[in-house]
C-alpha cells in the first residue's frame, strides 16, 4: 500500500522556485536568440564589404596604368570572394540566410560612391586605401562584441593587407618630389574620411549593430539606435585614418 506522503510528493504541483527556475530558463534562451540574430548582422556587414569590394577591386583593374597593377588587382579581386564567401558560412552555421544578410547593407556605400567619384588612379587608390579603409576599422571594432568564433573570423577576414601595400607603393611613387600632388591627396583624404565616417554613423543605428558595438565596449545604446557614433569608437577611427595618411607621408 502506497502511503499519501509518498503521492503528495508526486502530485506536488509546481511552486514559486520552479516557476522562476523555468522563466531563467526561457530568458537565457530567447538573449542566445537576440545574440545570435545581432551576430547574423555583424557578418552580414562585413560580408557585404568584401563583395563590394570584389566589385570595386575588379573595375579598379581595368582602370589600372598598367598590366602588372591590372593583374594584382584582379587576384585581390578574386580574394575578396574566398573571404566574403567564408562569412556567409558563418553565417549559415548560425542559423541565418546569408544572402538576406548581406543584401541588407547593399546600398550602404552607394552615397559615399556618388559623392566621392576619384578623378585620377592615385585618388581612386587613396579612396580605397583610406575611405573603405575607415569602414573596415568599423567593422574590426564592433567584432570585439562577438561570439569568438565569428570575432576570430571577422579578424581574420579584414587582416588581408595586400591591397595597403599596394596603394601605399604607388602613391609614394606617384608622390615623390611632386609637392601639388601631395598636397591634394591630402585634401581629398580629408574629403573621403569625412563621407566614410558618414557611413560608419548609417551603419552604427541600425539596432542589431548598436546593441554589438555596446558588448564591444562602444558606449552603444544597448537597446536602441545610438544618435551618433560613441565618442570612444569616432577616436579610435580617426587615429587609424591619421596613421594611414602617415604611411604616406600625407596630412591627416
Amino acid at each position: 500500500m502506497t502511503s499519501s506522503a509518498g503521492n503528495d510528493s508526486v502530485l506536488r504541483p509546481e511552486g514559486p522556485a520552479d516557476e522562476r527556475s523555468a522563466n531563467r530558463g526561457k530568458d537565457v534562451a530567447t538573449a542566445r536568440a537576440a545574440d545570435v540574430a545581432d551576430a547574423i548582422e555583424v557578418l552580414g556587414l562585413v560580408a557585404s564589404l568584401e563583395h563590394r569590394a570584389f566589385a570595386r577591386l575588379a573595375a579598379d583593374s581595368q582602370e589600372a596604368p598598367g598590366l602588372a597593377q591590372s593583374l594584382v588587382l584582379s587576384r585581390l579581386a578574386a580574394r575578396c570572394t574566398e573571404r566574403r564567401d567564408r562569412v556567409l558560412a558563418r553565417i549559415d552555421d548560425l542559423g541565418g540566410d546569408g544572402a538576406a544578410a548581406l543584401g541588407r547593407f547593399a546600398g550602404l556605400l552607394d552615397d559615399f560612391d556618388a559623392r566621392t567619384p576619384p578623378t585620377s588612379w592615385a585618388e581612386r587608390l587613396l579612396k580605397a586605401y583610406v575611405g573603405y579603409g575607415v569602414a573596415d576599422d568599423f567593422c574590426r571594432v564592433v567584432a570585439r562584441g562577438l561570439d569568438d568564433e565569428s570575432a576570430q573570423l571577422v579578424a581574420q577576414v579584414l587582416d588581408d593587407a595586400a591591397h595597403g601595400e599596394l596603394a601605399v607603393r604607388e602613391l609614394d611613387e606617384a608622390c615623390a618630389g611632386d609637392d601639388v600632388l601631395s598636397s591634394r591627396l591630402a585634401l581629398w583624404g580629408r574629403r573621403l574620411v569625412g563621407e566614410a565616417l558618414g557611413v560608419v554613423q548609417r551603419a552604427a543605428q541600425r539596432p542589431e549593430v548598436a546593441r554589438v558595438l555596446s558588448r564591444a565596449g562602444g558606449d552603444a545604446a544597448a537597446a536602441g539606435t545610438p544618435e551618433q557614433v560613441p565618442a570612444t569608437v569616432f577616436n579610435e577611427l580617426t587615429a587609424e585614418h591619421t596613421r594611414r595618411m602617415a604611411r604616406l607621408h600625407l596630412t591627416a
